[in-house]
């Protein structure tokens, strides 16, 4: 249930309607908005009367939210909810773009692909340190010293990194660096990292799991902000399918969705989607087409020697050609 006050409802007002709803049992989720403050009634067993707020003073109304994830949803909260990161705002209908390698190899690998990144147009670096791999033998990263790589990428480009953490004991480190956590596929439903990611105040991407629905997807968002952050960015990303053709199948339906159901902004990875350098730069116009929040790609000077994901990643020209043709299409859009 979520109990919108009025638009001059006082503090004290405020106040007293979250006493009501905890002295009920429920939890009290204050929701601020453009216009006025709502309060999202949780924990709640069943149906919750609505005669028992509306009458208090300050409420302007009360109404049932019937979506299985409430802090989530778009019946809670209307408008679209913006992420800010440093001076980058995700979500308010510019897109920003997400750059950088699969992982962190060495520092001279990460700030000349930086560099490129940057001067295409990119707002934001990533850079895996710590790297989920399926095979035990594969490169899983430097850890620490990668972390300490990301933070001067960030000194000598001004852009804010973003990093994937694998577990809640090198959460605390992840979150010391990072200026975006990132929640990998693999860890969607690790429900352990999401209630501590719920607990921190850095923003979250939240990658869909590789055979998730979307519902369970923002269920897994619903975590994060219960614990109390509410900078979510979502991220499709591609779901396991038949296919032979690509990596994944990039669930382009997603977008429009996702939108329709939550006011959480929401990002397209078309690198990890593909799995091939030659289909990643027409899924990103596609996502620019359907009217994604950005996107996040894959970047490396020298992929054939990359120790990740070396055949997904573009090549710095490649992505620089990304830039301008997905501009143009946003382009469209905006002015439409």
């Amino acid at each position: 249930m979520l109990i919108v006050m009025e638009a001059q409802a006082t503090p004290d007002q405020i106040k007293a309607v979250e006493a009501a709803v905890k002295a009920r049992g429920y939890e009290a989720r204050p929701i601020p908005g453009g216009e006025r403050m709502s309060i999202g009634v949780l924990r709640n067993k069943g149906a919750v009367d609505a005669a028992l707020f509306v009458g208090l003073a300050g409420v302007k109304d009360v109404i049932p939210v019937t979506r299985p994830y409430k802090l989530v949803s778009r019946e809670t909260r209307p408008e679209d909810t913006i992420v800010h990161v440093g001076g980058i705002a995700i979500g308010n209908g510019h897109p920003v773009v997400i750059a950088g390698p699969c992982a962190i190899e060495s520092e001279e690998q990460a700030l000349i692909i930086a560099r490129h990144v940057k001067s295409a147009g990119a707002h934001l670096f990533r850079g895996g340190a710590f790297k989920p791999r399926t095979s035990p033998y594969s490169f899983q990263g430097l850890g620490l010293e990668g972390l300490k790589i990301l933070a001067k990428v960030r000194q000598e480009t001004g852009m804010p990194v973003v990093t994937e953490v694998m577990d809640t004991e090198t959460f605390d480190q992840v979150e010391a660096y990072a200026d975006v956590i990132q929640i990998g596929t693999r860890n969607m439903q690790n429900f352990s990292l999401l209630r501590q990611a719920g607990r921190s105040k850095r923003p979250v991407l939240l990658k869909r799991g590789l055979a998730a629905t979307i519902d369970e997807w923002l269920m897994a968002a619903e975590y994060i902000m219960e614990g109390g952050n509410t900078d979510v960015i979502l991220c499709e990303r591609g779901v396991r399918t038949f296919v032979h053709h690509s990596r994944n199948t990039l669930d382009l339906s997603a977008v429009p969705y996702v939108r329709r159901e939550s006011h959480l902004p929401i990002i397209i990875d078309p690198s990890h989607a593909a799995g091939r350098r030659d289909q990643v730069i027409p899924l990103a116009r596609a996502a620019a087409a359907v009217g994604a929040d950005g996107l996040m790609v894959e970047v490396h000077h020298q992929p054939d020697q990359a120790l990740s994901d070396g055949a997904q990643s573009l090549l710095p020209e490649q992505f620089a050609s990304l830039i301008r043709q997905v501009d143009q299409i946003f382009a469209i859009f905006k002015n439409s």
